[in-house]
Protein backbone atom coordinates (compact mmCIF):
# COMPACT_ATOMS: atom_id res chain seq x y z
CA UNK A 1 0.00 0.00 0.00
CA UNK A 2 1.17 3.50 -0.64
CA UNK A 3 1.24 5.92 2.25
CA UNK A 4 -1.22 8.68 2.41
CA UNK A 5 -0.84 12.11 0.43
CA UNK A 6 0.47 14.60 2.95
CA UNK A 7 -1.94 17.31 3.10
CA UNK A 8 -0.59 20.57 2.78
CA UNK A 9 -2.26 22.74 4.98
CA UNK A 10 -2.90 20.18 7.95
CA UNK A 11 -4.45 21.45 10.95
CA UNK A 12 -4.08 24.89 9.30
CA UNK A 13 -6.35 27.67 9.98
CA UNK A 14 -7.88 29.19 6.45
CA UNK A 15 -10.39 31.74 6.72
CA UNK A 16 -12.42 32.15 3.67
CA UNK A 17 -14.74 35.11 2.92
CA UNK A 18 -17.50 34.85 0.28
CA UNK A 19 -17.49 31.42 1.31
CA UNK A 20 -20.86 30.56 0.82
CA UNK A 21 -21.16 30.40 -2.82
CA UNK A 22 -19.36 30.37 -6.02
CA UNK A 23 -15.36 30.16 -5.69
CA UNK A 24 -15.67 30.96 -2.21
CA UNK A 25 -17.45 27.79 -1.87
CA UNK A 26 -14.89 25.82 -4.04
CA UNK A 27 -11.73 27.64 -2.13
CA UNK A 28 -13.69 26.82 1.34
CA UNK A 29 -13.61 23.21 -0.12
CA UNK A 30 -9.72 23.05 -1.63
CA UNK A 31 -8.52 24.16 1.60
CA UNK A 32 -10.56 21.62 3.81
CA UNK A 33 -9.27 18.48 1.02
CA UNK A 34 -5.24 19.98 2.23
CA UNK A 35 -6.55 19.17 5.76
CA UNK A 36 -7.09 22.51 6.86
CA UNK A 37 -9.71 23.97 9.72
CA UNK A 38 -11.62 26.31 7.58
CA UNK A 39 -13.58 29.37 8.53
CA UNK A 40 -16.59 30.28 6.83
CA UNK A 41 -17.77 34.01 6.11
CA UNK A 42 -20.82 35.30 4.35
CA UNK A 43 -24.33 36.40 4.65
CA UNK A 44 -26.42 33.52 4.14
CA UNK A 45 -26.21 31.70 7.30
CA UNK A 46 -28.15 28.74 6.55
CA UNK A 47 -26.29 28.29 3.54
CA UNK A 48 -22.78 28.36 6.07
CA UNK A 49 -24.35 25.67 7.98
CA UNK A 50 -25.08 24.26 5.31
CA UNK A 51 -21.15 24.04 3.95
CA UNK A 52 -19.88 23.95 7.22
CA UNK A 53 -21.87 20.25 7.99
CA UNK A 54 -20.56 19.04 4.73
CA UNK A 55 -17.12 20.10 5.08
CA UNK A 56 -17.25 18.11 8.59
CA UNK A 57 -19.09 15.12 7.75
CA UNK A 58 -15.86 14.38 5.52
CA UNK A 59 -13.77 14.68 8.58
CA UNK A 60 -12.77 18.43 8.69
CA UNK A 61 -13.30 20.62 11.23
CA UNK A 62 -15.24 24.07 10.27
CA UNK A 63 -17.25 26.92 11.64
CA UNK A 64 -19.32 29.20 9.61
CA UNK A 65 -19.98 32.86 10.89
CA UNK A 66 -22.93 35.02 9.25
CA UNK A 67 -21.52 38.50 8.78
CA UNK A 68 -21.56 40.98 5.93
CA UNK A 69 -17.95 42.12 4.67
CA UNK A 70 -18.83 45.48 4.34
CA UNK A 71 -18.60 45.74 7.88
CA UNK A 72 -15.87 46.06 9.85
CA UNK A 73 -16.66 45.39 13.23
CA UNK A 74 -18.62 42.38 12.07
CA UNK A 75 -15.27 41.16 10.25
CA UNK A 76 -12.91 41.69 13.51
CA UNK A 77 -15.21 40.18 15.59
CA UNK A 78 -15.23 37.57 13.63
CA UNK A 79 -11.27 36.91 12.95
CA UNK A 80 -11.30 36.80 17.23
CA UNK A 81 -14.12 34.13 17.44
CA UNK A 82 -12.07 32.02 14.60
CA UNK A 83 -8.60 32.38 17.25
CA UNK A 84 -10.87 31.25 19.93
CA UNK A 85 -12.40 28.47 18.36
CA UNK A 86 -10.31 27.18 15.81
CA UNK A 87 -6.78 28.79 16.81
CA UNK A 88 -4.15 31.43 15.12
CA UNK A 89 -5.24 32.20 11.48
CA UNK A 90 -2.84 30.97 9.12
CA UNK A 91 -4.19 31.91 6.09
CA UNK A 92 -6.84 34.64 5.49
CA UNK A 93 -8.65 34.82 1.44
CA UNK A 94 -10.82 37.34 0.49
CA UNK A 95 -13.42 36.12 -1.76
CA UNK A 96 -16.28 37.85 -1.51
CA UNK A 97 -17.79 40.21 -4.25
CA UNK A 98 -20.87 41.78 -6.15
CA UNK A 99 -21.41 43.66 -8.95
CA UNK A 100 -23.87 45.32 -10.88
CA UNK A 101 -24.25 45.22 -15.26
CA UNK A 102 -24.63 48.45 -16.79
CA UNK A 103 -23.32 51.32 -18.64
CA UNK A 104 -22.84 54.09 -15.63
CA UNK A 105 -25.35 56.43 -16.60
CA UNK A 106 -27.71 53.42 -15.04
CA UNK A 107 -25.82 52.76 -12.00
CA UNK A 108 -27.30 54.60 -8.84
CA UNK A 109 -24.98 55.97 -6.50
CA UNK A 110 -26.10 53.79 -4.00
CA UNK A 111 -25.05 50.62 -6.56
CA UNK A 112 -22.02 51.63 -7.12
CA UNK A 113 -21.18 52.56 -2.82
CA UNK A 114 -23.00 49.32 -2.37
CA UNK A 115 -20.41 47.24 -5.07
CA UNK A 116 -17.12 49.25 -3.51
CA UNK A 117 -18.22 48.29 -0.02
CA UNK A 118 -18.29 45.07 -0.21
CA UNK A 119 -15.44 44.02 -3.11
CA UNK A 120 -13.06 46.87 -2.07
CA UNK A 121 -13.92 47.80 1.40
CA UNK A 122 -14.22 43.60 2.45
CA UNK A 123 -10.85 43.17 1.20
CA UNK A 124 -9.39 46.24 3.03
CA UNK A 125 -11.67 45.09 6.58
CA UNK A 126 -10.58 41.05 6.09
CA UNK A 127 -7.02 41.84 5.87
CA UNK A 128 -6.86 44.47 8.48
CA UNK A 129 -8.61 41.77 10.68
CA UNK A 130 -5.99 39.34 9.61
CA UNK A 131 -2.85 41.10 9.70
CA UNK A 132 -3.98 42.52 13.25
CA UNK A 133 -3.45 38.95 14.65
CA UNK A 134 -0.58 37.90 12.05
CA UNK A 135 1.35 40.83 13.43
CA UNK A 136 1.63 39.58 17.07
CA UNK A 137 3.08 36.14 16.17
CA UNK A 138 5.12 37.37 12.88
CA UNK A 139 3.66 35.39 9.92
CA UNK A 140 0.59 34.56 8.31
CA UNK A 141 -0.59 35.11 4.41
CA UNK A 142 -3.37 36.93 2.73
CA UNK A 143 -4.74 36.16 -0.37
CA UNK A 144 -6.75 38.30 -2.79
CA UNK A 145 -9.01 36.95 -5.01
CA UNK A 146 -8.22 39.31 -8.41
CA UNK A 147 -9.07 38.96 -11.73
CA UNK A 148 -7.41 40.20 -15.17
CA UNK A 149 -9.50 43.25 -14.49
CA UNK A 150 -7.58 44.75 -11.65
CA UNK A 151 -5.64 45.95 -14.81
CA UNK A 152 -8.20 46.11 -17.59
CA UNK A 153 -11.43 47.90 -17.02
CA UNK A 154 -14.53 46.51 -19.21
CA UNK A 155 -17.86 47.70 -20.09
CA UNK A 156 -21.15 47.09 -17.81
CA UNK A 157 -18.69 46.74 -14.68
CA UNK A 158 -17.18 50.05 -13.74
CA UNK A 159 -17.71 49.71 -10.23
CA UNK A 160 -16.29 45.24 -9.71
CA UNK A 161 -13.48 46.97 -11.81
CA UNK A 162 -12.47 50.09 -10.44
CA UNK A 163 -12.96 47.88 -6.89
CA UNK A 164 -10.48 45.07 -8.20
CA UNK A 165 -7.63 47.89 -9.42
CA UNK A 166 -7.99 49.49 -5.87
CA UNK A 167 -7.61 46.08 -4.26
CA UNK A 168 -3.93 45.74 -6.22
CA UNK A 169 -3.35 49.24 -5.12
CA UNK A 170 -4.31 48.87 -1.68
CA UNK A 171 -2.31 44.93 -1.51
CA UNK A 172 1.13 46.88 -3.01
CA UNK A 173 0.83 49.38 -0.36
CA UNK A 174 0.11 47.54 2.42
CA UNK A 175 3.38 45.06 1.12
CA UNK A 176 5.98 47.43 1.06
CA UNK A 177 4.87 48.24 4.61
CA UNK A 178 4.86 44.97 5.86
CA UNK A 179 8.77 44.71 4.01
CA UNK A 180 9.75 47.98 6.19
CA UNK A 181 8.59 46.47 9.40
CA UNK A 182 10.07 43.02 8.67
CA UNK A 183 6.91 41.53 9.17
CA UNK A 184 7.06 37.56 7.47
CA UNK A 185 3.03 38.41 6.66
CA UNK A 186 3.01 37.30 2.43
CA UNK A 187 0.51 38.70 0.02
CA UNK A 188 -0.26 37.36 -3.06
CA UNK A 189 -2.70 38.03 -5.74
CA UNK A 190 -4.52 35.53 -7.75
CA UNK A 191 -5.82 37.47 -11.26
CA UNK A 192 -8.47 35.06 -12.49
CA UNK A 193 -10.24 34.67 -16.19
CA UNK A 194 -14.20 34.28 -16.32
CA UNK A 195 -15.45 31.70 -14.19
CA UNK A 196 -18.38 29.70 -13.96
CA UNK A 197 -20.25 31.04 -10.74
CA UNK A 198 -23.41 32.02 -9.71
CA UNK A 199 -22.48 35.35 -9.90
CA UNK A 200 -24.49 36.00 -13.32
CA UNK A 201 -27.61 34.62 -12.22
CA UNK A 202 -28.04 36.78 -9.07
CA UNK A 203 -25.74 39.74 -9.69
CA UNK A 204 -27.86 42.70 -10.20
CA UNK A 205 -28.40 43.78 -13.90
CA UNK A 206 -30.34 46.74 -16.25
CA UNK A 207 -29.88 45.12 -19.36
CA UNK A 208 -31.90 43.80 -21.24
CA UNK A 209 -30.99 40.38 -21.11
CA UNK A 210 -28.99 38.01 -18.75
CA UNK A 211 -25.52 38.33 -18.01
CA UNK A 212 -22.80 36.12 -18.63
CA UNK A 213 -18.67 36.02 -18.29
CA UNK A 214 -16.71 36.95 -21.09
CA UNK A 215 -15.14 33.84 -22.80
CA UNK A 216 -13.29 31.66 -22.18
CA UNK A 217 -14.70 30.32 -18.86
CA UNK A 218 -13.15 27.77 -16.49
CA UNK A 219 -14.89 25.88 -13.23
CA UNK A 220 -14.18 27.36 -9.97
CA UNK A 221 -12.50 24.47 -8.69
CA UNK A 222 -9.20 25.24 -11.25
CA UNK A 223 -9.50 28.99 -9.31
CA UNK A 224 -9.76 27.37 -5.76
CA UNK A 225 -6.89 24.75 -6.80
CA UNK A 226 -4.58 28.02 -8.28
CA UNK A 227 -5.47 29.79 -5.19
CA UNK A 228 -4.47 26.94 -2.63
CA UNK A 229 -1.03 26.54 -4.67
CA UNK A 230 -0.89 30.57 -4.42
CA UNK A 231 -0.87 30.19 -0.48
CA UNK A 232 1.75 28.26 -0.04
CA UNK A 233 4.11 29.64 -2.86
CA UNK A 234 6.33 32.15 -3.03
CA UNK A 235 4.95 34.60 -5.25
CA UNK A 236 3.62 37.79 -4.92
CA UNK A 237 1.11 37.54 -8.13
CA UNK A 238 -0.27 34.95 -9.72
CA UNK A 239 -1.87 35.14 -13.40
CA UNK A 240 -4.06 32.17 -13.81
CA UNK A 241 -5.54 31.58 -17.50
CA UNK A 242 -3.47 32.01 -20.99
CA UNK A 243 -6.34 34.62 -21.26
CA UNK A 244 -5.98 36.65 -18.21
CA UNK A 245 -2.01 36.82 -19.39
CA UNK A 246 -3.16 38.33 -22.43
CA UNK A 247 -5.54 40.83 -21.45
CA UNK A 248 -2.76 42.49 -18.50
CA UNK A 249 -0.36 42.22 -21.48
CA UNK A 250 -2.31 43.97 -24.12
CA UNK A 251 -3.29 46.48 -21.40
CA UNK A 252 -0.21 47.35 -20.50
CA UNK A 253 0.58 47.40 -24.08
CA UNK A 254 -1.91 48.69 -26.03
CA UNK A 255 -4.72 50.00 -23.52
CA UNK A 256 -6.32 53.12 -26.45
CA UNK A 257 -6.58 49.49 -29.47
CA UNK A 258 -8.35 47.70 -26.55
CA UNK A 259 -10.58 50.38 -25.31
CA UNK A 260 -11.79 50.11 -29.01
CA UNK A 261 -11.80 46.11 -29.19
CA UNK A 262 -13.95 45.31 -25.85
CA UNK A 263 -16.19 48.76 -27.11
CA UNK A 264 -16.87 46.98 -30.00
CA UNK A 265 -17.27 43.77 -28.72
CA UNK A 266 -17.60 43.16 -24.76
CA UNK A 267 -20.96 44.34 -24.29
CA UNK A 268 -22.67 41.38 -26.52
CA UNK A 269 -19.77 39.10 -24.96
CA UNK A 270 -21.24 39.81 -21.40
CA UNK A 271 -25.21 39.24 -22.20
CA UNK A 272 -27.15 35.74 -22.84
CA UNK A 273 -29.81 35.36 -25.68
CA UNK A 274 -32.21 35.02 -22.47
CA UNK A 275 -34.00 38.53 -21.77
CA UNK A 276 -34.11 39.08 -18.33
CA UNK A 277 -37.60 38.43 -16.32
CA UNK A 278 -39.26 40.83 -14.23
CA UNK A 279 -39.08 39.18 -10.98
CA UNK A 280 -35.46 38.35 -11.24
CA UNK A 281 -33.90 38.26 -7.87
CA UNK A 282 -30.37 39.59 -7.20
CA UNK A 283 -27.92 39.66 -4.48
CA UNK A 284 -26.90 43.50 -4.05
CA UNK A 285 -28.82 43.88 -0.57
CA UNK A 286 -29.81 40.33 0.19
CA UNK A 287 -28.70 36.76 -0.66
CA UNK A 288 -30.63 34.56 -3.09
CA UNK A 289 -30.41 31.45 -1.10
CA UNK A 290 -31.62 29.21 -3.57
CA UNK A 291 -28.52 29.81 -5.89
CA UNK A 292 -25.87 28.82 -2.95
CA UNK A 293 -23.75 26.21 -5.29
CA UNK A 294 -20.48 26.53 -6.43
CA UNK A 295 -21.46 26.03 -9.94
CA UNK A 296 -23.60 28.59 -12.40
CA UNK A 297 -25.16 28.35 -15.68
CA UNK A 298 -22.11 27.34 -17.96
CA UNK A 299 -21.09 24.37 -17.12
CA UNK A 300 -21.05 23.13 -21.08
CA UNK A 301 -18.64 25.35 -21.72
CA UNK A 302 -16.52 25.79 -18.81
CA UNK A 303 -12.99 24.50 -18.71
CA UNK A 304 -11.16 22.25 -16.29
CA UNK A 305 -7.67 22.77 -16.27
CA UNK A 306 -5.67 26.45 -16.97
CA UNK A 307 -2.13 27.58 -16.35
CA UNK A 308 -1.00 29.32 -13.64
CA UNK A 309 1.85 31.91 -14.18
CA UNK A 310 3.96 33.49 -11.72
CA UNK A 311 2.92 37.22 -12.91
CA UNK A 312 6.11 39.10 -12.41
CA UNK A 313 7.76 36.45 -14.76
CA UNK A 314 5.29 36.89 -17.19
CA UNK A 315 5.97 41.08 -16.73
CA UNK A 316 9.24 40.41 -17.14
CA UNK A 317 9.76 38.01 -20.35
CA UNK A 318 6.82 40.59 -21.37
CA UNK A 319 9.40 43.56 -21.22
CA UNK A 320 12.28 41.47 -22.38
CA UNK A 321 10.48 40.92 -25.73
CA UNK A 322 9.53 43.91 -26.30
CA UNK A 323 13.24 45.57 -25.71
CA UNK A 324 14.29 42.77 -27.48
CA UNK A 325 11.98 43.53 -30.51
CA UNK A 326 12.73 47.41 -30.07
CA UNK A 327 16.35 46.52 -31.11
CA UNK A 328 15.91 44.49 -33.93
CA UNK A 329 13.71 46.85 -35.61
CA UNK A 330 16.18 49.49 -34.93
CA UNK A 331 18.92 47.62 -36.22
CA UNK A 332 16.89 46.70 -39.10
CA UNK A 333 16.19 50.41 -39.75
CA UNK A 334 19.91 50.75 -39.34
CA UNK A 335 21.23 48.39 -42.24
CA UNK A 336 18.39 49.95 -44.30
CA UNK A 337 19.71 53.25 -43.60
CA UNK A 338 23.61 52.02 -44.06
CA UNK A 339 22.61 50.00 -47.14
CA UNK A 340 20.62 53.09 -49.15
CA UNK A 341 23.77 55.23 -48.13
CA UNK A 342 26.33 53.07 -49.80
CA UNK A 343 24.04 52.72 -52.99
CA UNK A 344 24.16 56.78 -53.02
Amino acid sequence: MSPPRRRSFAHKVVVVTGASAGLGRSIADAFATEGANVALLARDGEALEELEAELRRRGGQAIGLACDVSDATAIAEAAERIEAELGPIDVWVNCAMLTVFAPLWKITPEEFKRVTEVTYLGYVYGTMAAVKHMRRRGYGVVVQVGSSLSYRGIPLQSAYCGAKHAIRGFTDSLRSELIHERINIRLVMVQLPAMNTPQFDWARTHMAHQPRPVAPVIQPEVAARAIVAAARGSSREVWLGVSTAKVILASMLAPGLLDRLLARSAFEAQERPTAVQPDRHDNLLQPVHQLHRAHGSFDAEAGRYAVALPGEAVRAAAGFLAVAGSLMVGLGAANWIAARSRRR
